[in-house]
């Protein structure tokens, strides 16, 4: 005969695992308004807002440049990839490469990216263990071998256990990396909530990675403009809509 099956009472629901999805929600969203307001209103150079707006343009019209007349495309790839006038060729920017390790500004971030992120993982992440020590959550859906049990079972020590269920330490580590997607419909794209992607960038060094060449970026913008040809969309546009109404009036 195989060991029982466990049944877990449904109070541990409405105060082990609802609560914790709540707390680390609710620290998610504290420590992205806390982020905001200690960043403060840094507003981006004017010269950097328009070149980023110049490659958006460019690429809006290698993407779209289909659905205007040759001649407005073919003046518009002139003024960016001519030769001599193009934007692409006679626009040079000043990169300043700074170094992270010697800039107060870049170490002032760091430390306040630290203090808002890590910091407060360790702390709830500490009361929780401590709160809802030897509480079992949930259970996965399929099967897994022994070597996830020091994963998904942090604070529970029991050999016998199947290493499907998760304690309540691993339900929150799972709900600060699960929560993304939450956090993304709420507060959009760039938002400060999001730990796996501020773990990520520490991990990869982005926090610590320097400025975007400008130089490279209208290069490479220049090559891709170069190769691309115009196609008008609309050539058959009569003999389409012709097509369609015959095909409507035999349907009627």
């Amino acid at each position: 005969m195989g060991s029982p099956e466990l049944l877990l009472d449904s109070s541990i629901r409405l105060w082990v695992v609802l609560p914790i999805v709540f707390i680390t929600f609710l620290t998610g969203l504290l420590r992205h308004h806390i982020t905001r307001l200690l960043q403060g209103d840094k507003r981006p150079e004017l010269e950097a807002l328009s070149d980023s707006q110049v490659l958006i343009r460019s690429r809006i019209l290698r993407e779209n440049g289909k659905y205007i007349p040759r001649q407005s495309f073919i003046m518009r790839k002139f003024y960016f990839n001519d030769k001599e006038t193009g934007f692409f060729k006679k626009t040079k920017r000043k990169v300043i490469q700074k170094n992270p390790m010697t800039d107060p500004t870049m170490m002032t971030d760091m430390m306040k990216g630290n203090l808002t992120n890590v910091l407060p993982m360790i702390l709830i992440g500490g009361w929780i263990n401590w709160a809802f020590s030897g509480f079992l959550t949930t259970k996965v859906p399929f099967p897994l071998t022994l070597r996830f049990k020091p994963m998904l079972q942090r604070g529970i020590d029991l050999v016998s256990l199947d290493a499907s269920w998760v304690s309540s330490a691993s339900w929150y580590f799972l709900n600060v990396f699960g929560l993304r997607s939450m956090y993304t419909l709420i507060l959009g794209q760039d938002n400060a909530a999001d730990q796996s992607r501020i773990m990520q960038d520490q991990m990869t060094g982005a926090a610590l990675s320097v400025p975007p060449d400008t130089n490279k970026a209208f290069k490479a913008e220049w090559e891709a403009m170069e190769i691309t040809e115009h196609h008008w969309a609309l050539d058959s546009i009569e003999e389409d809509l012709i097509a369609q109404d015959l095909a409507f009036a035999r349907g009627q």
